[in-house]
């Protein structure tokens, strides 16, 4: 079964620029917040894979502007896992509009799961709990 996580967000004034729209360096901010409560959702937060000595560092971001947002507006961000194997991770990302349905934008992020010490590991031999628990939601 596909898990698709969603994370509501009020535009700040702090994230718009002199135009009054949302600056585009926010929306990785948005992604990253939609991403960590999607990993809350499958019952395991990102401080307790660190806990346990895994990490997932971005390795890329892509991002699609559609049409603006604006201060105040309510935004949804849905993520959900597009591919995984025991080393990478690619997210999908879709914002939309509250209020209106209306879409405005769309992305991804790729990861990588790694050690403390920043080297790549198979999460499915390192620790097949949480690749179980995230491998369950694609």
């Amino acid at each position: 079964m596909i898990m698709i996580s969603k994370t509501d967000i009020i535009v700040r004034y702090a994230e718009t620029d002199q135009m009054g729209i949302v600056h585009h360096s926010v929306y990785a901010v948005w992604f990253e917040a939609a991403r960590t409560e999607f990993i809350k959702e499958t019952g395991i937060s990102y401080s307790e894979c660190e806990k346990r000595g895994l990490m997932l560092p971005l390795v890329f971001l892509e991002c699609s502007f559609k049409k603006p947002a604006f201060y105040e507006d309510i935004v949804s961000v849905e993520v959900s896992i597009e591919k995984m194997t025991p080393v990478r991770m690619t997210m999908r990302y879709r914002v939309t509009n509250k209020a209106t349905g209306e879409e405005l934008a769309e992305g991804r992020t790729g990861h990588v799961w790694t050690n403390t010490n920043r080297q790549p590991v198979n999460i499915k031999k390192h620790n097949p709990e949480i690749y179980e628990i995230i491998n369950k939601c694609i």
